[in-house]
């Protein structure tokens, strides 16, 4: 198995990035504008993305973890094949008057092609979540950067 790690440091709290990873309001400011469910433990977050296409992508999450301040952790449950059963979780910590944020998408069966896409993308997200908690203004699709033809 194979994982997606970053590291991000921002200068807003650490309540300010748990409440951008726990409501549908923050996570549509930052990664999609079409989000919907429960952030809670035991919720399911439904994230979708206009490919151009008749029928949207998306990936569905059920929520494992939501430590306030701390932890947030999801297990995917529908989306690309590549993606289910793949864990997504946030650890936050504080480094001076940085919120420090360690990101893992873990449990990739293999480092394919799509992988080292979404590698990216996952960059560019959390650029956009801390543009969002430092500025009040993301870049969630389908304003976010586009890397390739897979968007």
């Amino acid at each position: 198995m194979v994982d997606i790690l970053h590291r991000m440091g921002t200068t807003a709290s650490k309540d300010a990035v748990y409440e951008a990873l726990t409501t549908t309001e923050g996570l549509a400011a930052w990664w999609t504008k079409d989000t919907r469910g429960k952030g809670a433990p035991g919720g399911l977050l439904e994230f979708r993305f206009d490919l151009g296409t008749d029928e949207p992508g998306g990936f569905d999450m059920r929520v494992l973890e939501a430590e306030p301040g701390e932890r947030v952790l999801w297990e995917v449950v529908d989306g690309p094949e590549e993606w289910i059963g793949t864990r997504i979780g946030w650890d936050l910590h504080t480094d001076d008057d940085w919120t420090i944020v360690m990101f893992a998408h873990q449990g990739w069966r293999e480092p394919v092609e799509f992988m080292h896409h979404c590698s990216t993308k996952w960059a560019t997200f959390l650029l956009s979540l801390k543009s969002f908690v430092e500025t009040g203004t993301g870049a969630p699709a389908p304003r976010d950067v586009k890397i390739s033809n897979w968007h």
